[in-house]
């Protein structure tokens, strides 16, 4: 199958063309910046350039966007032109060609303000069925695409997949108090048990949204790593996270003690990617428990092709502050 892949020059577009040539598909990759699967060089914003770039495909695998790292560097203007205008000319092209599928990556950023609790709350429990309340500008521009998403099934029957992504991002965490407390695969470690996914775990899900999305129309899914918690478990989250591991995973432990490593005191929320898994079918091989094996035995935490593709950075300047500087 030819399939088109935006931001192949990025780091979810090089591990998704990485996979899909090598299982017999044609790949055109398309990037504002040259790289080794980017056949196509120019701006999804250009509705001439991203009609050139369908031309032949049977299926777009749309991970082109700016993310939240450039919300402080580029103006809100940005990104309505690259996630909301650019997603338009996809979408339009991809209907007039009837392609079998669309795969929209967006973000579990969408949610914004829903997934902070009040203070006394318990931890958010973050599904599909709840409302997203934006608190930026990518939050609302990743939105309104997925709106956008769903308006084209609706008119056209353009088969599309929303796949909402926890962090897989391999660069160090933007808040500084995070980096001062915790070496970077300890946080990341603490995040695989509500935020977050190894990159061939997103890669999987992608592959299997384009398998299913004619038969499925149009859905969206939170794409994170299976948590061990239960939503009885919310209350605790919020104020002993430890307690509740002792119950849920009792050796990890043994493994960070090992370490010097040390776990978060609590959490405001927890992803939930069942209904990924009951749907799609998803399998995501790196949880938590997969982790402490892997640290057990010697391993590395990332997945093979997460050290493949390895960091790529959101700018082309470095930062005194930190990986990138927070609005």
């Amino acid at each position: 199958m030819r399939i088109l892949v935006t931001g192949s020059s990025g780091h979810l577009g090089e591990a998704l063309a990485r996979t899909l040539e090598p299982l017999g598909h044609e790949v055109v990759g398309v990037d504002l910046k040259p790289g080794r699967f980017t056949a196509k060089v120019g701006s999804i914003v250009d509705r001439r350039f991203v009609a050139d770039a369908m031309l032949g495909a049977e299926a777009v695998c749309h991970a082109a966007t700016l993310h939240k790292p450039h919300v402080a560097t580029h103006a809100p203007r940005a990104f309505v032109d690259t996630n909301i205008a650019g997603t338009l000319n996809l979408l339009e092209e991809a209907a007039a060609a009837k392609l079998k599928a669309f795969i929209f990556t967006s973000t579990t950023s969408v949610f914004g303000d829903a997934l902070i609790p009040p203070p006394a709350a318990p931890a958010a429990w973050i599904t599909e069925e709840v409302r997203p309340v934006p608190k930026n500008i990518y939050g609302v521009s990743k939105a309104a695409a997925e709106d956008l998403c769903q308006l084209y099934h609706r008119k056209h029957g353009l088969p599309i997949l929303i796949l909402r992504t926890s962090r897989f991002f391999p660069e160090a965490d933007d808040d500084a108090a995070v980096r001062a407390a915790y070496v970077d695969d300890n946080h990341k470690a603490n995040e695989y048990l509500s935020r977050r996914v190894d990159l061939e775990d997103v890669v999987s899900a992608h592959l299997l949204a384009l398998d299913r999305a004619p038969e499925l129309g149009f859905r969206r899914y939170i794409i994170s790593a299976a948590t061990p918690f239960h939503r009885e478990d919310a209350e605790e989250l919020r104020r002993d996270l430890p307690g509740v591991l002792r119950r849920r995973v009792p050796q990890y432990e043994s493994a960070y003690r090992s370490r010097g490593w040390r776990m978060v005191p609590a959490i405001d929320r927890v992803y939930d990617s069942e209904r990924a898994r009951r749907e799609l079918g998803w399998q995501p091989r790196y949880d938590f428990a997969r982790l402490l094996a892997l640290l057990e035995s010697g391993d590395d935490m990332r997945s093979p092709l997460a050290r493949l593709v390895g960091s790529k950075g959101y700018h082309a300047e470095t930062f005194a502050e930190g990986p990138y500087p927070v609005a």
